[in-house]
This record gives C-alpha cells, structure tokens and sequence, in this order.
C-alpha cells in the first residue's frame, strides 16, 4: 500500500467522522419547542426504582370506597378498588390520607420486614392478602431485583394531605371473591374482589 494512499484514507475517515460529530451536535442542540395547546402535557413522571407517591388532586365525580383503614397518628388508607388482570396479578388502589393536623411520619413497619424490601426505602411492601377460604397468604409481588410491586418514596405526610397508592399481588383463584386486607400498624379490612 502507498503512503498518499494511506494519507488518503485517514483523510476520509477523518472528515467523515468530523461530518458524523457535526450532525450529532446539530440535533441536540436546536429550538425548544413549546407544547401545543391542544395537546395535554405529561406532569408526573415515575422514577426508575418503582412508583413514587404522587400528591393527589381531588377528583371529580364519585369514587368507589372498598374499605378504610386507621392506622397510627392521623393516617388512614382509603381502599378503592381491588382489580384482577389477564395477566394473573390482583392490583389494590388507594389514598393515604393524613387526617391529623400535623405533619405524620410514615411507619418503617408499612414496609415490611424482609431484608429485600426494606433495603429499598419505604413503601407498602408489607401489606398482605389472606384468602382464608383457599387458607393461602399473599404477599406484595417484587421485580427481580428486589423491589416491591407497590408505592415506595412514603416518608413523611403534611397534615391534610394525600397520596395515591398502589400494591401488586398474585391473584387469588377466581373462586375466591373476598379476602382479608393487612397493612402493618393499619386496622385488617375484608376486600370483595370483583
């Protein structure tokens, strides 16, 4: 191979890659586009690590009240719906609620005590699903790494105030129509599944 050959090569490659950086910056960079009127904006974002607690807005019209649930200093759990999916998991939606007139910490205890869950912060990971009928016992579902299927980022409610939860199980046989709801340091309630 001849130098100027060579030479000529590297010279390609050389202005291609300079060309390829150009372009890259380019579409990085450029106007801000403003969202459009019409269209609805995305406000709440979920973190990697699972569901955060949201601050809910009041919703309108009527929202279906399963059970609620007292717990320590001010809170209570409002239990909305308890759904089946196709894909064989039972999800439980609520609001923590802090009915008290200070701020309220929530119990380390809501999350349970299994070394997995805990080392991921607080959240509902404790609560559990008791089908006495089927005498079975269900607990929060994790992803693979450890993490419970539920709302985590739960640390500390102002007074007044709450969040919207979730909490993900295996579903009970289609047979089983009620179970017994617990959440560490909240009173038991009996969910009707649908």
């Amino acid at each position: 191979m001849s130098v100027r050959y060579a030479w000529n090569r590297r010279g390609a490659v050389a202005v291609v890659a300079v060309a390829s950086m150009a372009l890259f910056v380019a579409g990085c960079g450029g106007a801000e586009e403003k969202p459009q009127a019409d269209k609805p904006t995305a406000t709440a974002t979920t973190s990697q690590k699972g569901q955060t607690a949201q601050r809910s807005e009041p919703v309108e019209g009527p929202i279906e009240t399963l059970a609620v649930l007292k717990g320590q200093k001010g809170l209570e759990l409002t239990l909305n719906s308890a759904v089946r999916d196709l894909g064989g998991f039972l999800t439980v939606k609520g609001q923590l609620k802090n009915t008290s007139d200070a701020s309220s910490i929530i119990p380390a205890q809501a999350s349970g005590d299994e070394t997995e869950v805990v080392k991921h912060g607080n959240s509902l990971g404790g609560a559990t699903l008791t089908d006495s009928v089927g005498k079975k016992r269900y607990y929060v579902l994790r992803d693979t790494d450890g993490r419970p299927l539920t709302t985590t980022g739960l640390a500390i409610l102002p007074a007044g105030e709450s969040a919207a939860v979730f909490m993900q199980f295996p579903a009970p046989p289609a047979s089983t129509t009620e179970v017994s709801f617990q959440l560490p340091t909240f009173e038991p309630a009996t969910l009707k599944l649908s």
